[in-house]
């Protein structure tokens, strides 16, 4: 049981595994395997590059010591655009999860608008919001809001007609009611939602600075890749999964914060 939990609310050994056998097939292919640098460099030049980009200490990339500068600028984009996900999918969420006649009214435009993909509505978004800020906002909120409302809906949707019952016979009834009863049982769903939402926009942030946007880590990856550095393309795209998984390790560690059944449950993150 102690390994179980450690296991689903801790650090587990067994995920350095994958990782640890890549970058030993990764140094084998680039030192004795003939791999063109040109094409994947070896760890260590990356590394390089990555110390070269937070530091500036080297000057071996035109992007030296401007890491946290770029990475600031879009990490306001993420949380821009993420928040005007959540505060739209959320509230449209609890309303569709809990009123049929609301369900049966956006259900159908926002499933059918799910499947439209990213690169689709890019073309849309550079004619509304033009090219630069607008259009990366729309895309990260737009991409963000799709799995923050249907994890909702369906977290709120399926809190049992029993337990709304009992909290009606204690008293409660409208907010109070959404407060103490329906908000904690669809709080689990809601979270897996606002992490799924908040992954999404990390990968949109890419699409949507690569569009006119002259600072944020996807305009250097497209700088990168038209001056061929495939080093800085990969440095960048290492610091965007670890920008990502930080901030997805925060809203978890907030979601159990503020939820008593999560921070029980290990098996929810």
């Amino acid at each position: 049981m102690k390994r179980a939990s450690r296991k689903a609310g801790g650090f587990d050994p067994a995920g350095l595994i994958l990782p640890a056998l890549i970058l030993i097939v990764w140094f084998a292919a680039t030192t004795w395997g003939g791999m063109p640098a040109y094409k994947l460099p070896s760890p260590q030049k990356l590394l390089c590059v990555l110390v070269d980009f937070d530091t500036g200490q080297l000057g071996i990339t035109p992007y030296s010591g401007t890491l946290w500068g770029h990475l600031l600028h879009s990490l306001k984009r993420v949380a821009s655009g993420f928040g005007l996900a959540a505060v739209f999918g959320l509230i449209l969420g609890f309303l569709s999860g809990g009123i049929p006649l609301v369900r049966r009214l956006v259900d159908p435009l926002i499933h059918l608008a799910r499947t439209i993909p990213g690169i689709g509505w890019l073309p849309v978004a550079i004619v509304w919001f033009g090219i630069g800020e607008g259009n990366t906002l729309f895309l990260i909120a737009l991409a963000s809001f799709f799995p923050i409302y249907m994890n909702t809906a369906h977290g709120t949707s399926q809190v049992p007609e029993v337990t709304l019952r009992a909290g009606q016979m204690l008293g409660a009834k409208g907010f109070s009611l959404f407060r103490t009863v329906i908000l904690p049982a669809a709080f689990p769903d809601v979270a897996v939602g606002l992490r799924l939402g908040l992954g999404v926009a990390w990968a949109y942030l890419v699409l949507g600075e690569v569009t006119g946007v002259t600072e944020g880590l996807g305009a250097v990856m497209t700088d990168g890749r038209m001056l061929g550095h495939v080093d800085i393309v990969l440095a960048t795209m290492i610091v965007i999964a670890c920008a990502g998984k930080l901030t997805d390790l925060l809203l978890l560690a907030v979601c159990r914060a503020v939820s008593p059944q999560m921070r029980k449950g290990g098996n929810k993150s």
